[in-house]
C-alpha cells in the first residue's frame, strides 16, 4: 500500500488551523489488549507470576500518568536518555513551570554506537485543556536522526521546539523516543495540533517506542498538582 502524502510544515510559518479531533475512546481498550499480548509472550511471567508483573507496571509513571494509554501503547524500555532544562534534569513527573521550560531542553541519549539513530517526539495530550483535550496531540518538537551517544542538537530538526504555554489546567508533556532502522526523509505535518504519536510511528515504521518521559506543566501562577483518574 502506498504511503500517503503529509502536507508539509514551516519551523518559522504561523500555527494553522487544526481539524477536527479524532475520537480516541478505543486507545485505552486498544493498549489494553497489547499489554496482554505482551504479558502472555514473557518469561518473566513464568518465574514470577502475571501478578507481580501487574503491579511493577501499575507502579509505572507513564501508566499512573496515563501517558500509556492516552499516547502510547504498552513498550519495553531499551534506552536510557536525559532531559534537561537549563542543566537540571527532570524525571517523570517533575512539575514544571513555563518560565523553566521556555528554551528547549537538552536531550541526551545513553549509548555507544554512534550509527545508531533515534527520532524524538514531545508533545502535549491535553491541549488546550485537560478536561476538554479537543487539540490532543498538540506536537512541540520533532527531531530525527539523532545519533546516539549525543544529544538532540546533533538531530535533524524536522519542528522546532515550541515552549509549553498552558492556560487551562496542568498539562503533561511527553517525550517519546524511537530508534530508526534506517535514515529516511520525515515531512513536517501541516500544523502541530491534532498530532498522533501512534499514527507518526506506523507512517515511518519506527515501530514501538524504545523510551519515554513526562513532565507536568500549569500557568506560571498555578497551583496544586494534576489528579490522575483510574481506568
Amino acid at each position: 500500500m502506498a504511503k500517503r502524502s503529509l502536507p508539509s510544515f514551516s519551523c518559522t510559518s504561523s500555527m494553522q488551523l487544526a481539524t477536527p479531533c479524532d475520537p480516541q475512546s478505543k486507545d485505552w481498550m486498544q493498549s489494553s489488549q497489547k499489554a496482554i499480548h505482551f504479558l502472555q509472550n514473557k518469561s518473566f511471567i513464568q518465574e514470577n507470576g502475571v501478578i507481580s508483573l501487574l503491579l511493577v507496571m501499575s507502579r509505572d509513571p507513564l501508566v499512573v500518568g496515563n501517558v500509556i494509554g492516552e499516547v502510547l501503547d504498552h513498550f519495553v524500555q531499551t534506552v536510557t536518555f536525559r532531559v534537561m532544562y537549563n542543566n537540571k534534569e527532570i524525571t517523570n513527573g517533575s512539575e514544571l513551570k513555563p518560565s523553566a521550560v521556555a528554551k528547549e531542553p537538552r536531550v541526551q541519549i545513553r549509548g555507544q554506537d554512534m550509527r545508531t539513530l533515534y527520532t524524538l517526539v514531545m508533545v502535549d495530550p491535553d491541549a488546550p485543556s485537560p478536561s476538554n483535550p479537543t487539540k490532543r496531540e498538540h506536537l512541540h518538537w520533532l527531531v530525527t536522526d539523532i545519533p546516539e551517544t549525543t544529544n538532540a542538537s546533533f538531530g535533524n530538526e524536522i519542528v522546532c521546539y515550541e515552549s509549553p504555554q498552558p492556560t487551562a489546567g496542568i498539562h503533561r508533556f511527553v517525550f517519546v523516543l524511537f530508534r530508526q532502522s534506517i535514515r529516511q526523509t520525515v515531512d513536517a505535518p501541516g500544523w502541530r495540533q491534532n498530532f498522533n504519536t501512534r499514527d507518526f510511528s506506523q507512517f515511518y515504521n519506527l515501530g514501538d517506542p524504545v523510551a519515554a518521559m513526562f513532565f507536568n506543566c500549569q500557568r506560571e501562577n498555578g497551583c496544586g498538582g494534576r489528579r490522575y483518574a483510574s481506568h
